[in-house]
């Protein structure tokens, strides 16, 4: 065997080796983000069980709110239906927002707001929130590295012929966007 094609094949074989290493890297992140998203999945579960409790102790006190607390149930329930990822994020804004308007409509109940049942509810839902807000973190981080390796070469290379694709991260709507960039107003 010649030098020449003891070379070729060494240098064939540390490209082949080359190759599957990005192919298993890419693997490996893809297989982080939506791990990342099955820990937000953990959470909201926990919190589409807290919101019957959350709704049945408001409507003792707010009965002709119904159209509020239809938009957090409808809201519900099309998250918990919504089959993959993208559809889970925007289902997720979208009770995000119907539980904003919940809490505004309670601000007008004093009692409520007193209420032992509801504060503890109220505490379990911050703290959900908390955590979503962590995981949703994550998430987006695990997507953004996700995205490096499948924008940069020469994992983009490897990314088109395999099917990899940048993913969305998990954003703030734009329809929303205007109401967090304005500073919350603080009332005594």
């Amino acid at each position: 065997m010649s030098t020449t094609l003891i070379i070729i094949l060494v240098v064939a074989a540390g490209l082949v080796f080359w190759g599957i290493s990005l192919y298993n890297n890419l693997v490996r992140l893809r297989n982080n983000r939506e791990n990342a998203f099955a820990n937000i999945d953990v959470q909201l579960k926990q919190r589409y069980d807290l919101i019957p409790q959350l709704v049945a102790t408001v409507k003792g006190y707010a009965d002709h709110e119904k159209s509020v607390l239809e938009a957090v149930t409808n809201a519900r329930a099309a998250a918990m239906n919504a089959t993959t990822i993208n559809e889970k994020i925007a289902a997720d804004n979208q009770l995000s927002s119907a539980l904003a308007g919940l809490r505004v409509s309670v601000e007008a109940y004093p009692d409520l707001k007193a209420n032992q049942n509801f504060l503890q509810l109220q505490n379990e839902i911050a703290d959900i929130e908390n955590k979503l807000a962590a995981v949703r973190r994550f998430f987006n981080s695990a997507t953004k590295e996700y995205n490096n390796a499948v924008q940069t070469f020469p994992g983009n290379i490897f990314a088109g012929m395999f099917g990899f694709h940048t993913e969305p991260m998990f954003e703030v709507p734009e329809t929303e966007r205007a109401q967090y960039d304005k500073a919350p107003e603080i009332k005594f």
